[in-house]
């Protein structure tokens, strides 16, 4: 989760890309260059350990954008296929 959120704050799209499931994974990633990312809160976690093959997380992240701040909240779900997690998707608050 965390790495993911800093590859948004550098705009690394491979890296987003790279660890998106492939069955929810979008064939391209377009990131706005105006969002300025600023703190990542993970509110909760769920399941996710060694052993553990799924997990959630629900997180704040806060943001600058040309619109002021704002604070991005999720509740995220990921696997782990091979040793390896991804991010499967997500439900936005108030989305």
């Amino acid at each position: 989760m965390r790495s993911r959120y800093s590859a948004y704050a550098l705009g690394d799209t491979s890296y987003l890309l790279a660890t998106w499931h492939p069955s929810t994974r979008p064939p391209t990633l377009e990131l706005d260059t105006s969002t300025r990312w600023r703190r990542l809160d993970v509110v909760r976690a769920t399941a996710g350990g060694p052993f553990d093959t799924e997990g959630t997380v629900d997180f704040e992240a806060r943001f600058v954008d040309e619109g002021g701040r704002g604070v991005l909240r999720e509740h995220s779900r990921f696997v782990r296929e091979e040793g390896r997690w991804y991010y499967v998707d997500g439900d936005v608050a108030g989305a």
